[in-house]
């Protein structure tokens, strides 16, 4: 699984880093993917906080979860 954080969409709420500290930073009022995270991370959580992105900025495999 390949996840992004489009940083031209995401407004930074922080919800992915406060949700999955393990797999998502924040930095310079956005989120992130830590390098190396997302693939040992917990798929399902890792959908889950896709879904519930405010701004919808987490990518997975390069597509929205909610298109």
């Amino acid at each position: 699984m390949r996840v992004s954080v489009d940083a031209d969409v995401c407004y930074g709420s922080g919800e992915c880093a406060f949700r999955a500290p393990a797999v998502f930073g924040f930095e310079d009022g956005y989120g992130f993917v830590l390098p190396g995270r997302a693939e040992s991370g917990d798929g399902e959580l890792i959908r889950d906080i896709a879904e519930r992105c405010p701004s919808q900025a987490i990518r997975i495999d390069g597509k929205r979860v909610t298109d």
